[in-house]
């Protein structure tokens, strides 16, 4: 059974104090519980921030569901998301992903066999101008973008990562 750290569940304390509807902490909420869960987000993680929020687990559901930051399933230590809009599509994303998973030896969505990767599409992470572009996350939230990539560019800084 999931259940907050003391330090996540002051996050989400601190969180509910910032707005005047607790509804409206939710966003921030789910990523906490995501950060505490290991990157993803369970039926357990969503009870615990209701019972923390004090409002019904269906509310943060609806949130949860709705964005596509929150993710349903478990990751690799790095989350590889690469963008599949137009730009980023006219400019190569679609062999950049190809490459991506074949080189990791992963399709898409699934945890690489080291538990380091996980490759997903996303929808426009705002580079229509260096396209083809990646976001790579970590489990502890943080993110860093990559630009104007290549096959080679995108594995060397794969490799880096290792």
């Amino acid at each position: 059974m999931f259940q907050l750290s003391n330090d996540a569940k002051q996050k989400v304390l601190t969180e509910l104090k910032r707005y005047e509807s607790k509804q409206s902490a939710v966003l921030p909420a789910l990523y906490i519980g995501q950060k505490e869960n290991k990157g993803h987000i369970t039926p357990d993680v969503i009870r615990e921030l209701s019972k923390v929020m004090e409002i019904p687990e269906s509310q943060i559901n609806e949130v949860f569901t709705f964005y596509t930051m929150y993710n349903k399933s478990e990751i690799g230590k790095n989350h590889i998301q690469i963008c599949r809009t137009l730009s980023c599509m006219l400019n190569g994303s679609n062999e950049l992903t190809e490459h991506i998973c074949n080189e990791l030896h992963v399709k898409l969505g699934e945890v690489s066999k080291d538990g380091n990767f996980t490759v997903t599409e996303a929808e426009c992470l705002g580079s229509c101008g260096t396209a083809p572009m990646m976001q790579i996350s970590k489990q502890d939230g943080s993110s860093r973008y990559y630009e104007n990539l290549t096959n080679e560019s995108a594995m060397n800084i794969l490799r880096g990562l290792k």
